[in-house]
């Protein structure tokens, strides 16, 4: 899941708040002004204003009305509630559920909200460590299905069965597709020892599976060198330190002595956008890495700074290769810096920003408040060629498949029995002989 910074949507937050202050204060000034003007004359009590002017503040007064009259239909069903229901009911789970369900109108499943315990378990899980099973997953927008898309080393799901390429279907008794993704992650996580029951469809077979929770250690970055000196890098995530740990492997594997680079972002959901750029800042000179465009058309650039490295590049992808992912490797193809083996990327090519609550000016850290969020949706992405990414994704310069009977396979680290490494390796040696 690709995210901006936190501070950039803080003056988005603020701008909105200055803008409703000055609604108010128009507001507040049509009120006054239409208690005691009347336009059979110019001027009354020394207050004088054009037929325009006068509009305008009567448009903005209806706006003002329509919004101090848009939450209505929850006050009275809440106050309702609480008059009548046949028990005492908890009024701040229903808001809890109310801020969840707001966001799915939107119709979009990379926005949803974080409770307090969300939000400290999103934390965690971009530490690398956290409480849950051992899953990485990716929705599907054409038939908003959930594939797993890797089952870490030594966890609950590996234990229990649980493959890559299987479809989550249900987590206890959510039925999950990609609106209810991110509820059944909820699901999952939490403290050790507790049981989590989770199905998933396995070609025409279905499968359920008990696990008990456990502590996860997240893995992002593997490396190693391939025969003739390639050096390899699987990166399986943007998040954590993933950019600092990405530059100290690529520095070892410069020090062994590799003369070409394979880089493996297949199934790769994405992350941090920020990560993204440091990587690609190894190995191209300053320029345009990605612009984000906002709903104003507005535009945000994210460049790459002098002080590149020249050894010859492969990006190895697949269909799950999303998001931040596709930035890296299609900004780098874009710019012929890079060469992609594999097969058609996903093309998730929209942008998200996680809001946290204490980016709100009501936010009182003193006096102990719970930090809640939500991620949402802002922006839509362009390669340096000005090229969108969403609902296209990136075609590879050279197409690998993977055999159908390989697919859900788990090579082992720089396994070249790998058709789509063996691949990626054959271009960087033919780079390499150029």
């Amino acid at each position: 899941m690709t995210r901006l910074e936190g501070d950039e949507m803080k003056k988005r937050i603020i701008t909105v708040v200055l803008i409703a202050a000055l609604l108010s204060m128009l507001a507040a000034a049509t009120a006054q002004a239409t208690g005691f003007l009347d336009f059979s004359k110019t001027q009354q009590k020394n207050v004088t204003v054009t037929q325009e002017e006068y509009d305008r503040l009567m448009e903005i007064a209806q706006e003002y009305d329509k919004l101090s009259t848009r939450y209505d239909k929850l006050e009275k069903m809440i106050e309702t509630v609480d008059a009548y229901y046949w028990q005492e009911p908890d009024v701040e789970a229903m808001l809890e559920t109310a801020a969840s369900y707001l966001l799915y109108g939107l119709e979009d499943p990379y926005t949803f909200y974080y409770s307090p315990e969300d939000w400290a378990d999103m934390l965690s899980d971009d530490e690398g460590e956290y409480g849950g099973v051992g899953i990485q997953m990716l929705a599907n927008l054409e038939d908003y299905t959930v594939k797993v898309t890797r089952v870490f080393k030594d966890t609950p799901a590996e234990r229990a069965g649980v493959m890559k390429g299987d479809l989550l279907v249900r987590v206890e008794e959510m039925e999950v597709n990609a609106y209810t993704m991110q509820d059944a992650v909820n699901i999952m996580r939490g403290e050790p020892g507790g049981v989590v029951e989770m199905e998933v469809k396995r070609g025409d077979e279905y499968l359920t599976f008990q696990m008990e929770r456990a502590v996860i250690h997240v893995n992002r970055i593997e490396s190693t060198v391939l025969d003739d000196q390639i050096g390899y890098i699987a990166l399986y995530e943007f998040a954590g330190e993933s950019g600092k740990e990405f530059a100290d492997a690529y520095n070892e594997l410069k020090k062994q002595g590799i003369k070409a680079l394979v880089v493996d972002l297949r199934d790769n959901g994405g992350g941090w956008v920020n990560h993204a750029v440091e990587i690609a800042d190894l190995f191209v000179d300053r320029g345009l890495l990605v612009s984000c465009q906002y709903r104003d058309g507005t535009h945000e650039n994210y460049t790459t700074k002098n002080g590149k490295d020249d050894i010859p590049l492969v990006f190895l992808v697949n269909e799950n290769t999303a998001s931040s992912s596709e930035i890296l490797s299609g900004s780098l193809q874009d710019q012929g810096r890079a060469t992609l083996v594999g097969t058609h990327t996903f093309g998730k090519g929209i942008v998200q920003s996680v809001i946290s609550s204490e980016n709100f000016d009501d936010y009182d850290e003193k006096a102990g408040e719970p930090v809640w969020g939500f991620q949402m949706t802002v922006a839509q992405y362009f390669l340096p060629s000005g090229a969108p990414v969403h609902k296209i994704g990136l075609t590879p310069d050279i197409t690998s498949e993977m055999p159908e009977e390989l697919v859900n396979y788990t090579f082992q680290l720089g396994d070249l029995s790998d058709p789509q490494l063996k691949d990626a390796w054959q271009a960087a040696k033919d780079q390499i002989a150029q």
